[in-house]
């Protein structure tokens, strides 16, 4: 038995015309995507099955594809993932129930894009310079040196806790250093999740277009002055994601 077919629909944009963008869509199947249109407003969708989609590696990089290639010609809306519609006609009667929203949205991202930095402590060199920095932990690791491990047992926790803290401390002060050089070439900023203890900054900044490469110089520039202590991850020229929260 077939599975019914629905539209999956990627982003919207604003066009005087419709567009295809290839057989690009989700599902490995080579469907068409295109342009669903209500006036100058269109959503670009591609034929899928009416099912639950599973946020797989294959999936998600389908679905972003698709809103990157839209990007390259058009300010885009990105939908969430798996946004899917029964037909066509609900389309059309989406984009005419919200095409003063989808307007204002696009107005607001045209010319926009959105930026990601990550910034990871290196866990050996900064724990390095918490020891010579910090007498306490200093001479307390001097103090328990060489003696038996069970006599030093409460010693090394409290050695742990205080770089611990040192280490939360001196993340804080880079943090102030990166989000200080780079949010005020940026019109947003928006900080997402941290993994892991050596995480200083995972943050994503939504930038005119103009200011990108003095954000792509700050960057640089981070890098230069404290690459010895922290590994910068940054990704440019990306869908703005993080500022665009259209959930239909």
């Amino acid at each position: 038995m077939s599975q019914e077919n629905g539209l999956y629909v990627y982003c919207i944009i604003k066009s005087p015309k419709s567009a295809s963008f290839g057989n690009i869509g989700i599902g490995g199947r080579g469907d068409e995507v295109r342009t669903v249109s209500y006036d100058d407003m269109h959503a670009v969708v591609s034929q899928a099955p009416l099912t639950k989609y599973d946020t797989s590696r294959e999936n998600m990089m389908a679905h972003e594809l698709v809103i990157e290639t839209v990007m390259k010609d058009y300010a885009v809306l990105p939908l969430r993932f798996a946004t899917v519609m029964n037909e066509e006609s609900d389309v059309k009667q989406l984009l005419k129930g919200k095409y003063d929203r989808f307007v204002e949205e696009l107005e607001r991202v045209e010319g926009k894009v959105e930026l990601g930095v990550k910034a990871i402590a290196k866990k050996d060199v900064v724990f390095e310079e918490i020891l010579l920095k910090n007498n306490d932990i200093r001479a307390l690791k001097e103090k328990i040196q060489g003696l038996p491990y069970e006599k030093t047992y409460y010693d090394r926790l409290a050695i742990g806790q205080m770089v611990e803290n040192a280490l939360e401390d001196e993340k804080k002060k880079y943090r102030k250093i990166i989000l200080e050089a780079l949010e005020p070439v940026a019109l947003e900023m928006k900080e997402n999740k941290s993994f892991g203890d050596r995480m200083i900054v995972n943050a994503s900044f939504f930038v005119d277009k103009e200011r990108e490469n003095q954000f792509d110089n700050c960057v640089n520039e981070l890098g230069e002055q404290y690459g010895d202590k922290i590994i910068f991850k940054y990704v440019g020229g990306i869908p703005p994601y993080s500022f665009v929260n259209l959930s239909l």
